[in-house]
């Protein structure tokens, strides 16, 4: 498996956290877990699929995924290559007008928010590109031409900053009663531009924070309760929904040793 990463032009920073490109030389199943970045790929050699509870699906050649709360795998095939769009938290909602919460949990064929049309000449020029760096700028050059000349929700991006400082454990009850708005409106701006409710937001900085500063010193009932949760059979649950594995499980793979 090849995998780059590359950061997009300056126009694009304050929306798009990176550009990745997957190429897998024999084939490979890759385990993915939440996150609140939205993604799009592009597919431009091979087959990719998802499984998802079970049920494995072929992806379309161009397909937006929204925020999920629950772990699939993908699959690509023999000589498969992907460029994937990674938004920061928000970002995605700067080049579509459609309430991005719809999205919620699903993956979704572009050419139902994009000209089909215009998707079939991006796949043209990504499949006669000859690098990597040619195929992101036919896709910077796409974004940039989608971007919507709109004042960012200082408001909401406000709010995603307080929950990812807080690490996910904070009471949205409590972040809305510092902000000049009531509940109702707060949660409807906040799921059209992330894609997801604040609480579900919150729950997925929660549990990647876990992820991230794991250290098997420390006793599963420790962890849960330093992460913000009540006691370790809520925390195992939750943590399970997200991974796929028990954290026992999860921390024990080649991963994490």
């Amino acid at each position: 498996m090849k995998m780059e990463t590359h950061l997009p032009v300056n126009i694009l920073k304050p929306f798009i956290k990176t550009f990745m490109i997957i190429e897998s030389e024999h084939g490979m199943e890759n385990r993915t877990l939440p996150d609140t970045s939205m993604v799009i790929a592009f597919r431009y050699r091979g087959v990719v699929s998802d499984e998802v509870q079970g049920v494995k699906s072929k992806l379309p050649a161009a397909v937006i995924t929204g925020i999920r709360k629950s772990s699939r795998l993908i699959n690509y095939s023999r000589q498969a290559a992907t460029l994937l769009v990674i938004f920061n938290p928000g970002g995605a909602a700067a080049f579509f007008k459609e309430p991005l919460h719809e999205l919620f949990g699903i993956s979704l064929s572009l050419d139902a928010l994009i000209n089909p049309g215009k998707l079939n000449e991006i796949e043209e020029q990504l499949t006669d590109a000859k690098d990597s760096l040619q195929r992101i700028a036919v896709i910077e050059h796409f974004l940039i031409s989608r971007l919507n000349e709109t004042r960012p929700d200082l408001l909401i991006h406000h709010a995603i900053q307080q929950i990812q400082l807080a690490n996910g454990s904070i009471r949205i009850k409590e972040l809305v009663s510092t902000l000049p708005l009531s509940h109702d409106p707060f949660e409807k701006r906040f799921r059209r531009l992330t894609g997801t409710s604040p609480k579900q937001f919150s729950s997925i900085v929660r549990l990647r924070n876990v992820i991230n500063t794991y250290d098997p010193a420390i006793n599963m009932t420790e962890t849960a309760l330093t992460a913000g949760y009540f006691d370790q059979a809520h925390f195992i649950k939750d943590f399970t929904s997200f991974t796929g594995q028990t954290p026992l499980e999860f921390f024990k793979s080649p991963l994490y040793w």
